[in-house]
């Protein structure tokens, strides 16, 4: 089988993405930071369909942590034919433009930019040694273009990854290498169930999205199932929306 690794895998779209992969044939690492229950029963899905799990608790914002991560997943399956950015964090507090501090800045930079940055720079590195045509998908926001100017600093992370997936497309196609953004919308997870009665009204009755529904863990999942099992050979570099519409702009 191939192997994945997903990170921040326990919980959210994370664990959607590794159980759908894990539906494609993949055996998953499933790497998560301090909810080990929750990794426990995204493994327990994952077995479900035939497929193997290791848990990996890691910070991807922590330069050793990352390494331990990369390590302990070859030390798995031997290779990895597949790295998902998952794992991110919002603001602790959701801060005026104005009275946002540095501290937020540098959390959410440290986790949801610079982890991924260097953690695929090191994924890359061992692709590239072992002749290995993977894959390379970042999971970002519709905040990479959105925005929300009470939340600054988890914009510019979300608009960030959308260039750190441009640079690795364009350095990496040469080894056959292939990278993606996939970029959701408003997905039913238990981040978003404090909003819930605020996007309710925003889909259902406004009609924020052309799909009126809520998106789902398993839509963002077979997002990147389509790009995992070679749906789109000649494309890398690419974005792509599970957001029910919402990048449309319409009249």
């Amino acid at each position: 089988m191939s192997a994945a690794l997903v990170t921040g895998a326990s919980r959210g779209i994370g664990r959607g993405i590794a159980i759908a992969l894990a539906g494609a044939g993949f055996d998953v690492v499933v790497n998560y930071a301090s909810n080990l229950a929750a990794a426990e029963d995204t493994a327990k899905e994952i077995e479900k369909l035939g497929a193997r799990a290791v848990l990996v608790r890691a910070d991807v914002g922590d330069a050793e942590d990352r390494a331990r991560l990369v390590h302990e997943a070859h030390e798995a399956f031997g290779t990895l034919d597949l790295l998902v950015n998952n794992a991110g964090v919002a603001p602790s507090v959701r801060a005026d433009l104005l009275e946002a501090t540095e501290e937020s800045f540098d959390r959410l930079v440290g986790i949801n930019l610079k982890g991924p940055y260097f953690l695929t720079q090191q994924v890359a590195r061992r692709m590239v040694d072992a002749g290995t045509a993977g894959k390379i998908v970042t999971i970002s926001s519709m905040s990479a273009y959105t925005a929300s100017v009470n939340r600054g600093d988890y914009c510019v992370t979300k608009a960030g990854l959308g260039m750190m997936t441009k640079l690795f497309a364009a350095r990496l196609a040469e080894h056959g290498i292939t990278v993606f953004e996939v970029r959701p919308g408003i997905i039913a997870t238990d981040m978003t169930g404090a909003v819930q009665a605020k996007y309710d009204k925003l889909i259902l009755s406004d009609g924020i999205t052309p799909i009126r529904r809520w998106g789902t863990p398993g839509d963002v999942g077979r997002a990147v199932v389509a790009i995992a099992t070679d749906l789109l050979p000649f494309s890398t570099g690419q974005v792509i929306d599970v957001d029910g519409g919402f990048h449309l702009r319409t009249l």
